[in-house]
């Protein structure tokens, strides 16, 4: 195998940018990839003329001029707003928890203030500190949107009880007092005209990729054929689970083409009631405004517990997974010739933007 300055294993938002920066130094670069395709998570596929998403929904939005720029510079971004709704029983609401879904919930809301009644009204039930997920939701927004919006959503997100929950995962949950359905309050905001694979691959021309290509099946001859790799896989992974494995939570996806122009209204829709099984629905032709195709493709996503080989999408940071990365960290630091980055390599929740901000910032 030839030498190259880096070899980066991954070929997802991280990499990638951290590939064209070094391809602008004129560094001599490979990107192996073990999937069939680039772009990881964020992969868009055309079906029927639509863009779908493959690996869940991912909305770019961000408060980062020079990030913003940063991908426009590569392809055009459209206008899309996140604004869900959420689908309780046969009751639709608005998401984030703004004042339109305070006026549904309760029939005599027309002001902020009004909501702020039935909500402080609701909270004086909590006494003293939040113990649990459950009960910190109850203090944010009361028991009666934690009732319809909350409980059975993160109940099957989670696999566990709202009441077995830490109360941290849901301390940001986001409150508004007025009519604005925006889920982000980020000032830029959007979707790639043509999909991210397209995003992803104008990036990393030029490149070498070598896609069907596991780090592990060679590993030593990686490391030897660089002066530097960068490594965006799962972090307990490369030290082999020397110490154990870190906890994650999945997803399962079953996409359907229908024969039908418009199946549900909306690009995102979740199901916050125990059933369904699935969490949201996606229909990913509100993504790009097509309203006129014949056929639209959704997706129905289901939470599933992580096994070995399945995808990894949601960090447990709990005490005993934080303390357990912070050991493979220490290992980490020690691997003078790699360089650890994103969301698997760092056990840490990223949104696109902190991943291209961190790629971009890095000392290289």
């Amino acid at each position: 195998m030839e030498h190259y300055d880096y070899i980066i294993v991954g070929s997802g938002l991280f990499g990638a940018t951290i590939a064209n920066r070094l391809k602008n130094l004129n560094k001599k670069v490979l990107v192996i990839e073990k999937r069939n395709h680039i772009a990881g998570n964020i992969y868009t596929e055309e079906v029927d003329g639509i863009q779908v998403h493959k690996y869940g929904a991912h909305i770019f939005h961000t408060d980062y001029k020079d990030v913003w720029d940063y991908v426009n510079s590569f392809v055009e971004f459209n206008r899309y707003t996140n604004s869900p709704v959420a689908r309780y029983k046969n009751e639709i609401y608005n998401m984030p928890f703004n004042m339109n879904t305070f006026s549904k919930i309760w029939s005599d809301v027309v002001t902020p203030n009004d909501a702020l009644k039935h909500i402080e009204e609701e909270k004086k039930e909590i006494v003293g500190e939040p113990k649990n997920l459950e009960e910190q939701a109850i203090s944010l927004v009361g028991r009666t949107i934690y009732e319809k919006l909350v409980k059975g959503y993160t109940e099957k997100q989670w696999h566990r009880k709202c009441s077995d929950l830490p109360a941290f995962i849901i301390k940001r949950l986001p409150v508004r007092f007025t009519y604005d359905n925006n889920y982000f309050n980020d000032r830029y905001q959007g979707i790639p005209i043509g999909g991210y694979t397209n995003l992803v691959a104008k990036m990393l021309e030029g490149i070498e990729v070598r896609l069907n290509t596991n780090f592990f099946d060679n590993k030593d001859l990686y490391l030897n054929s660089c002066d530097k790799l960068i490594y965006t896989g799962p972090l307990d992974e490369y030290f082999d689970y020397s110490l154990g494995e870190l906890e994650w939570r999945s997803l399962r996806f079953e996409e359907k083409i229908l024969d039908e122009v418009n199946y549900q209204g909306n690009a995102v829709v979740n199901y916050t009631d125990v059933e369904p099984a699935y969490t949201r629905v996606i229909e990913h032709k509100h993504f790009e405004f097509d309203t006129t195709s014949p056929k639209t493709v959704v997706t129905f996503e289901y939470p599933a517990d992580y096994v070995r080989g399945m995808e990894k999408y949601y960090t447990i940071n709990d005490d005993k997974n934080n303390e357990l990365a912070d050991k493979y960290k220490e290992l980490a630091n020690k691997e003078s010739k790699v360089i650890f980055g994103g969301r698997l390599a760092e056990y840490k929740y990223y949104d696109m933007d902190d991943v291209i901000k961190k790629a971009l910032d890095m000392d290289l």
